[in-house]
């Protein structure tokens, strides 16, 4: 059976109490062997250490205060508290640089004695190679994982340590060689290695605080929302990381002629593309509508709906004569509006529609929109006369066979819902034009109809 995987705060937790144990003995070994052989350059790399012990304490508590879950004041939640400690870090690691180089430049300029160079002193250099590469590689793969700023800064104290126990096994070799300066100069080797390490941490974590977002992460999220398509426009696009992971702030442009759940399913797409890329991201999206690269009629919508009396247009259409275009379009209007502010809103949308190139005449007709209608108690006798006669109707036609018909009585008439089968070879067209001249031939015969709404099916 395979176990559960294991909490990510707890994994990064334990891995950091062992990066301070492994800490804390290279301490312990590296200035008591250090002090006891004269070694300026091993006291050095246990000064280097110690401040990695300190550090590792920090990283402790950032990463239990970066693991707290989002709340009201911290909406982003509290995973840049790593990123903080590992500023703390870098200005630990530059004092103990000060402290090294000072050191280092006293003993050269003061001619200290050479160290004595014994064979435990060797051997505490190999032990903490060897515990600083395993932490080394442990780190950063941990860090990799589960995206920790806190033990990626680790990771790179303890390559430096690395670095610097090399520097101080070179200096001692050269030191029994009988250069007797290059324990100081390994000194000031770790010196340099202690402040690009500190500079790095600076730089890459001053970077996610300030909100810059890497250049790999923007191309890879435009990319992912580019290959949807174009009907999806980016209009848009912020990212901002806490440690390790993005929150997207998300602007597209859809067609404005778009229902809301096709731009909810537009909105959708966006946050998956953007999350494939950018995995664990958190993306909030934000669809309207677009307003470059449309055909005429996407763009007549557009002005049209940006009223914001106009609840609803239909029936646009162009005519094309002579090079010229015409435009209509019905508009519709809450129905208590009055008829002097719906014809100054029509006027408006009249008249950024002629602005556009080749069009030559604006014609809007406007409608109030429908209120609820109440049913009214059903007359038996004649509700069977109305489906006789939709049923004689349907009958005589022979490109159209009924599937279902119902009757609703209203305050303003008889509302017909008719279902009709009109072949598999039929058009999307002819199946329209028979339900019309269905609905005219119904509201003959019928007088009292409010309304017919046919559906056609193959």
């Amino acid at each position: 059976m395979t176990p559960p995987p294991e909490d990510e705060q707890v994994v990064v937790r334990r891995r950091t109490l062992v990066s301070i144990g492994a800490a804390s003995l290279l301490v312990a070994l590296k200035l008591g062997v250090g002090l006891a052989a004269g070694s300026l350059g091993l006291v050095s790399a246990g000064v280097e250490s110690s401040g990695d012990v300190v550090a590792a304490v920090l990283t402790f508590f950032a990463v239990r205060l970066g693991g707290r879950p989002a709340d009201a004041g911290h909406p982003y939640g509290h995973r840049r508290a790593e990123n903080l400690g590992a500023l703390g870090e870098a200005v630990i690691l530059l004092a103990g640089g000060v402290i090294v180089s000072i050191g280092a430049i006293s003993h050269l300029l003061g001619g200290g004695v050479a160290p004595n160079a014994q064979w435990y002193v060797f051997l505490v250099i190999v032990i903490a190679l060897v515990v600083d590469f395993s932490r080394t590689v442990v780190s950063f793969r941990t860090a990799r994982q589960y995206g920790s700023a806190a033990l990626r800064s680790n990771a790179f104290h303890f390559a430096g340590d690395m670095a610097g126990s090399v520097a101080v096994l070179i200096g001692l070799l050269l030191v029994r060689a009988g250069f007797a300066q290059a324990d100081a100069i390994a000194a000031l080797v770790i010196a340099v290695i202690i402040f690009a390490a500190a500079l790095r941490l600076i730089a890459e974590n001053a970077n996610v605080l300030m909100d810059r977002t890497p250049a790999e992460a923007r191309e890879a999220a435009e990319g992912a929302i580019a290959a949807l398509g174009a009907d999806i426009e980016l209009t848009r696009l912020r990212l901002r990381e806490s440690a390790g992971r993005y929150f997207a702030d998300v602007v597209v442009a859809v067609a404005p002629g778009q229902a809301v759940v096709e731009g909810h399913q537009a909105a959708s797409l966006v946050e998956a593309a953007v999350e494939n890329v950018l995995p664990g991201s958190d993306v909030v999206v934000h669809v309207e509508p677009r307003r470059s690269g449309l055909e005429l009629r996407d763009r007549v919508l557009a002005i049209a709906l940006a009223e914001p009396l106009v609840r609803e247009t239909h029936d646009v259409t162009i005519f094309e004569q002579d090079g010229a275009v015409s435009v209509s379009l019905h508009l519709k209007f809450p129905a208590d509006l009055d008829l002097r502010t719906a014809h100054a809103v029509a006027e408006r949308v009249e008249q950024a529609i002629h602005l556009r190139p080749g069009v030559a005449d604006v014609q809007t007709h406007l409608e109030p929109l429908e209120l609820p209608l109440r049913a009214r108690p059903i007359d038996d006798r004649a509700e069977q006369h109305a489906m006789q006669e939709i049923e004689r109707l349907v009958a005589a036609r022979v490109s159209i066979e009924l599937h279902s018909v119902r009757l609703l009585s209203t305050e303003s008439g008889r509302v017909v819902f008719l279902t009709v089968e009109v072949g598999s070879a039929a058009s999307l067209v002819d199946a329209h034009l028979l339900a019309g001249e269905l609905e005219d031939q119904l509201r003959q015969q019928l007088p009292d109809i409010a309304d017919v709404v046919v559906h056609t099916e193959p």
